[in-house]
C-alpha cells in the first residue's frame, strides 16, 4: 500500500467527515472506497463479460434462453419481409 499527499478543498474534507461518521468508517476508509468505485466507474476493459460469462448455466428454472429469445419475437415480421 502506498500513501500520497493531495490537497482537498476544506468544504470537501467536511463532507468526506460527516459521511465517514455516518458510515462508521475513518475519512481513509471512505476515500480508498472512493477511488476503487471511481476505477471501476472508469474502467473500459471487458471484464464484466468474463465475470457474467455462464452465471446462469446450472440454473433449471429459466429454461432455454434461445427459445425464449424465439417466443419474443413470433410476433414480428421475418427479416425476408422487410
Amino acid at each position: 500500500m502506498a500513501r500520497i499527499l493531495t490537497d482537498i478543498p476544506d468544504e470537501d474534507i467536511e463532507r468526506l467527515d460527516a459521511l465517514a461518521k455516518r458510515a462508521g468508517k475513518s475519512r481513509a476508509a471512505e476515500i480508498r472506497e472512493a477511488i476503487k468505485l471511481y476505477l471501476a466507474q472508469n474502467d473500459n476493459g471487458n471484464d464484466w463479460i468474463a465475470r457474467g460469462a455462464g452465471y446462469w448455466k446450472h440454473r433449471t428454472d429459466i429454461g432455454d434462453a434461445v427459445e425464449y429469445q424465439r417466443a419474443m419475437r413470433e410476433d414480428r415480421r421475418p427479416y425476408e419481409d422487410i
